[in-house]
């Protein structure tokens, strides 16, 4: 287990070791493995109008979707997180705010549902045979959840 000192050193838990980080290597590193995509703006321009255009994508839609399901699971995320451990109450008040939320995320899955050409059943009977694929049991397996088989994303 490793554990951030204030020093700006990493201390492995297990060992006496410890190792200096050298940030700005690091900073450079980030750098040198990002894509042209996300570090210049008209090359990402260049690529949106390449899947827009030439692939078809509908990259208004699958942004809106994209951006607004992560803001929005990370809002009922907040929620649950007071709830189970900074004091929230549990109560009528509380299972509503995280209901709108699940709203507002199924707004922007039909918005992904629209950008991919899909319905809600059809992604429902996707991530049905899949599972169903993964647990022929039809129960939760850890092993089966940690250990995937080819093809199962």
């Amino acid at each position: 287990m490793k554990k951030t000192n204030p020093k700006n050193h990493l201390t492995d838990l297990n060992s006496s070791m410890t190792k200096q980080i050298d940030t700005k290597k690091y900073v450079e590193f980030v750098r040198q493995t990002t894509s042209p995509a996300s570090s210049d703006l008209a090359k990402l321009l260049t690529r949106l109008t390449e899947l827009d255009v030439e692939a078809d994508a509908d990259v208004p839609r699958l942004m809106t979707a994209a951006f607004g399901i992560s803001a929005e699971a990370g809002e009922f995320t907040e929620v649950v997180k007071k709830v189970f451990l900074q004091g929230k109450p549990w109560n009528d008040e509380n299972a509503f705010h995280l209901k709108r939320e699940l709203g507002d995320i199924m707004w922007y899955l039909a918005q992904a549902c629209m950008a991919l050409d899909t319905s809600f059943e059809e992604i429902l009977e996707m991530n049905y045979e899949k599972l169903s694929a993964r647990y022929p049991e039809g129960s939760f397996d850890v092993y089966r959840s940690e250990n995937r088989v080819e093809g199962d994303l």
